[in-house]
């Protein structure tokens, strides 16, 4: 049986991040070893607060936002248990959860990667399991031809909607929000990579899992919380960027340039697509729905970089 370190990477994000310990020292199981915090220069008190409140918190300040996959990685170098739980500062976790991914891990020598069934803040089921992208699923879901054929696998786009999350399955990609690793795995795999400051790193770290031979598992007896947003929120307009920029990134890693150039061209497609659905709610509506009117803005935004490289 392996014992776990837990790495919780944290942004301005101090009621989440204080309910996540929480949840750790209330249900943790016997296998943890070990909780880091890596704080990302949070201004919001959050180092602060698991200094004073959870003093067995191994917490690291970075002095900087070193954005989730570097910081995760600074964990990482600091852990000593022979499993890693990288969990976002957004997460609860419930009775027994690690103890049953780790015995998960125990049984399976194959699985080198394993996440929990995740539920929503409004209690309804997280999509976690996904498909590696290719131009197929892309398209699907930038054309929200999934929502449009709901029952069609061919029009799927990325998540596993049929997933009847009641036994454990193989799946190509887990959501970063809640993990557990083989040390042993990662360190033949590598840790996440620093070229992604922000989103899509998971899917990079389930591909290069993948194809080092490691198994991905989504073990559903095991349960979650995810509250979703508790660092992008504060920035959403940057995160949509950010969004862009990682995907550009992995379809150039992993699909060379010209896949890299055709996920370019399907983002435009999609930002162009919206943007035209969200002006015309907006005129119809005269203005008065922010929400429509927020997205407006976050679709013109995205295609302005798109097409200048100018943020926010």
């Amino acid at each position: 049986m392996g014992d776990i370190s837990i790495i919780i990477v944290s942004w301005n994000a101090r009621t989440h991040l204080r309910n996540c310990l929480n949840s750790i020292r209330d249900q943790g199981a016997p296998v943890v070893r070990e909780v880091i915090v890596v704080d990302n220069a949070s201004t919001d008190g959050s180092p602060e607060m698991v200094a004073a409140e959870f003093p067995e918190v191994n917490l690291i300040q970075t002095g900087k936002n070193l954005g989730f996959a570097k910081a995760n990685n600074v964990g990482i170098r600091q852990a000593k248990g022979t499993l890693l739980a990288l969990i976002n500062s957004d997460v609860l976790i419930h009775a027994g959860c690690l103890q049953k991914l780790a015995d998960f891990l125990d049984d399976n020598a194959q699985a080198g990667l394993v996440g929990p069934k995740v539920t929503g803040g409004d209690g309804l089921l997280q999509l976690t399991c996904g498909c590696l992208p290719n131009i197929r699923n892309t398209l699907c879901e930038f054309l929200l031809l999934h929502q449009i054929f709901p029952r069609s696998r061919w029009f799927s786009g990325f998540q596993l909607r049929e997933l009847a999350y009641a036994r454990p399955e193989a799946v190509e990609v887990l959501s970063g929000c809640f993990w557990l690793a083989r040390r042993d795995a990662v360190e033949k795999v590598g840790g996440l990579d620093e070229r992604f400051f922000f989103y899509a790193e998971d899917i990079d770290w389930c591909k290069r899992f993948s194809d080092g031979g490691w198994k991905i598992f989504l073990v559903p007896v095991a349960n979650a919380t995810h509250f979703g947003g508790g660092s992008s929120a504060n920035a959403p307009l940057r995160y949509s960027i950010e969004i862009l920029r990682a995907n550009l990134l992995y379809w150039n890693i992993h699909h060379g340039r010209w896949g890299q150039a055709a996920f370019y061209s399907l983002a435009l497609v999609q930002h162009g697509f919206r943007l035209i659905f969200r002006g015309l709610s907006a005129l119809f509506q005269l203005g008065r729905d922010k929400a429509t009117l927020g997205k407006f803005r976050q679709h013109l935004i995205c295609i302005r970089w798109l097409l200048t490289g100018k943020g926010v």
